[in-house]
């Protein structure tokens, strides 16, 4: 059997990405064993709806431009088929049997560690892929002895960026051209969002129905 390429699940609303994701999912790629970062954007939950959050092909058409010019970085909708609530166990295990010549990790940041063990089936996470943690700013992250097969803590560089500060930062006419990638940047600017939410949404809903970008 051929060796399997190693491939990093980094998941998340993505609303909007932004420069601190791609530096992450970059180092990742350098300074990992993994070969490749797919992000997998999550859908919406009904059951906790925010206004502020963008429907799903808006945000995956955000990271789908991210993404274009880099080969090792993906975008993947497995969310959007899978019926709902998902949990990260089920996400990984389709995964694995969709694509059986990859070996997949699951990247989290130190927050969501210190939360691990409420997770559904948090321990069959553990046993059948690996984890790697990247540290968040004020997580003092440990990693249990037991655990350091399957857990590693990544030095990445903090990146103190949050989408929630974006967002902020475009309604309140903030320039933040440095903050996202130019494609994504130019997107938001196109089409308003964040700014005027409502129209921004009722103009590309219709326009990227089917334009998704599918692994």
């Amino acid at each position: 059997m051929e060796k399997q390429i190693e491939t990093g699940i980094f998941s998340g609303s993505f609303n909007p990405i932004h420069m601190g994701h791609l530096m992450l999912a970059g180092y990742l790629s350098a300074f990992t064993y993994l070969e490749e970062v797919w992000f997998v954007v999550t859908p919406h939950n009904p059951l906790k709806e925010k206004e502020s959050l963008l429907p799903d092909d808006i945000r995956l058409e955000m990271v789908r431009l991210a993404l274009a010019d880099y080969d090792n970085l993906k975008v993947s909708d497995v969310e959007f088929r899978m019926p709902q609530p998902s949990y990260t166990i089920d996400t990984l295990n389709a995964l694995t049997r969709e694509y059986p010549d990859r070996r997949f990790s699951l990247i989290i940041g130190g927050d969501n560690w210190s939360l691990f063990d409420k997770w559904k089936d948090y321990e069959q996470i553990m046993e059948r892929y690996q984890i790697l943690i990247y540290p968040r700013p004020g997580e003092n992250i440990r990693i249990p002895k037991r655990l350091r097969k399957s857990v590693q803590l990544v030095n990445a560089p903090e990146v103190e960026i949050s989408s929630t500060f974006i967002r902020h930062a475009i309604e309140e006419g903030k320039e933040m051209r440095a903050f996202l990638p130019p494609k994504v940047y130019d997107y938001i600017k196109k089409n308003h969002l964040f700014r005027n939410q409502e129209s921004g949404i009722r103009n590309q809903e219709s326009g990227i129905r089917n334009q998704r970008s599918v692994l």
